[in-house]
């Protein structure tokens, strides 16, 4: 018994909109040049730079727009479980007390 083969629906391509679009360049470019590992002052500067670049690129790109990809793109950058001495617990009983 052969299956029948189905006929494959493609659907259709949806066009990528600018903002969407600029998005992805900026998380793309946040993995490749390891802001991520930077401090936060140096972030902020590469954002600022990143932002004005991709502002000439999209021109189409209102400023609110810019703004909310700089603001994501910022917390795209901070781990999601924060590390480091300030967040860490020093003994057990500290970590047990939640």
């Amino acid at each position: 018994m052969s299956r029948k083969k189905r006929e494959r629906r493609d659907k259709p391509e949806r066009q990528e909109s600018i903002p969407d679009r600029a998005r992805n360049e900026l998380f793309s470019a946040i993995r490749q040049c390891g802001v991520i590992g930077a401090a936060e002052d140096d972030q902020v500067e590469w954002m600022d730079d990143t932002i004005r670049f991709l502002a000439e690129r999209y021109p189409e790109l209102s400023p609110t727009e810019l703004d909310q990809l700089k603001v994501t793109g910022l917390r795209f950058c901070q781990p999601v479980i924060p590390h480091g001495t300030q967040n860490s617990s020093n003994d057990l009983e500290d970590a047990n007390a939640a």
